[in-house]
């Protein structure tokens, strides 16, 4: 049986459940960190060549938004570039969690500014050898 090493980052807090804390898992979840942060930057800014960046480049590649389902690298990169800029938002709550070295998963809550409504996020991010990469990213919000 496959026994995979698991950090989490809890809005802040580090947590290392049943599992001394290795240097390479803990280097793993800094790089998550570090990746979902641009992945951030790029997004509320509207960085279309960042955000394509950071998603794999694979027909596999998934991404389920608020109105829209997309299959494929390719469908994630059209969107983006005929897509409006989605501005500014606060993380509410998030945890980052590693699985090994190379796979990782981000949960947010977040708020866009100026509305009530809670949206959440959740990603899965694999390490390969061009990087760490998006391979899935789920989106919703609240209806109010």
């Amino acid at each position: 049986m496959l026994e995979l090493l698991q950090l989490k980052l809890v809005s802040g807090a580090l947590f290392a459940p049943r599992v001394p804390l290795g240097t390479l898992l803990f280097q793993a979840l800094q790089e998550l960190q570090h990746e979902f942060g641009r992945y951030e930057e790029a997004l509320c800014q509207n960085n279309v060549k960042e955000l394509d960046l950071l998603f794999h480049k694979s027909p596999e590649t998934v991404r389920y938004g608020v109105s829209e389902n997309l299959y494929g690298y390719e469908a994630i990169q059209a969107f983006r570039g005929a897509r409006a800029p989605p501005g500014q938002r606060e993380i509410l709550r998030s945890a980052l969690t590693t699985y090994g070295s190379d796979l990782g998963v981000t949960h947010i809550e977040f708020q866009r500014d100026g509305s009530r409504r809670v949206g959440r996020q959740t990603q899965t991010w694999l390490r390969s050898l061009v990087g760490r990469t998006l391979e899935s990213a789920v989106s919703g919000v609240d209806r109010v």
